[in-house]
């Protein structure tokens, strides 16, 4: 079992990026979040294959992920542009398809990724564009959402949001700063899941994890 894994991992990206062709074609927008080596990997591929589209990467603040994402699409030679994160409603309209990296892929279908990935989701689904996850299969977690934005997700140091020294201001120092690693998107906002054996719907993971997990591994997350 160990071994299959293994051999899985290593095959994971090559697998993937054999369907790039299906899902990018010439002349299209795509719209994608942050940094993300599986994405990255998989646009490569496509262009790879002299596929001409242009490509617009989210900076994904505070972290800012994504100017190192567009810096190594358009060394390989990919037309990149990179957009403040609050400027993606805007040009939402324009895109043909958005990308999103996972972290974590839920049992009911719904994604766990990047902290500001929701907000794409919703300017996609209020214009009508298809979200495709490109997720391993290892990412699968029969895990299910809780209330709020807790599952899978860590609140870490606000200081890539606001200086320390802005605490001394005594309006500031009321404010309660939230840094999100993380965000929850509900599977009615994923058109298609991309995984290293094959594309599925979000309403069909559950079928997956029954395939991929034994019941007794089940219980270790309950």
């Amino acid at each position: 079992a160990i071994q299959e894994m293994m051999s899985e991992m290593e095959d994971l990206h090559k697998n993937i990026n054999e369907q790039a062709i299906q899902h990018i074609h010439a002349g299209e927008i795509i719209l994608t979040y942050a940094l993300s080596k599986t994405v990255e990997l998989f646009l490569k591929a496509a262009a790879a294959k002299k596929r001409n589209f242009q490509v617009i990467v989210c900076e994904g603040a505070p972290h800012f992920g994504g100017h190192a994402m567009a810096k190594s699409l358009a060394e390989a030679g990919i037309d990149t542009t990179v957009i403040h994160d609050a400027a993606t409603f805007a040009i939402m309209a324009r895109v043909n398809k958005v990308l999103l990296p996972a972290h974590a892929v839920l049992a009911n279908g719904g994604l766990i990724a990047p902290s500001g990935s929701n907000m794409v989701a919703l300017a996609a689904k209020q214009n009508s564009v298809p979200v495709v996850t490109l997720a391993g299969m290892f990412k699968l977690c029969p895990m299910y959402p809780h209330e709020g934005q807790d599952t899978l997700n860590d609140l870490i140091s606000p200081s890539s949001v606001a200086d320390y020294s802005l605490m001394g201001d005594p309006v500031l120092s009321e404010v309660e700063f939230v840094n999100p690693v993380h965000d929850y998107i509900p599977p009615q906002l994923i058109d298609l899941y991309v995984t290293n054996i094959g594309g599925f719907q979000p309403s069909y993971i559950y079928r997956l994890l029954a395939e991929y997990y034994h019941s007794d591994d089940w219980e270790a997350f309950e």
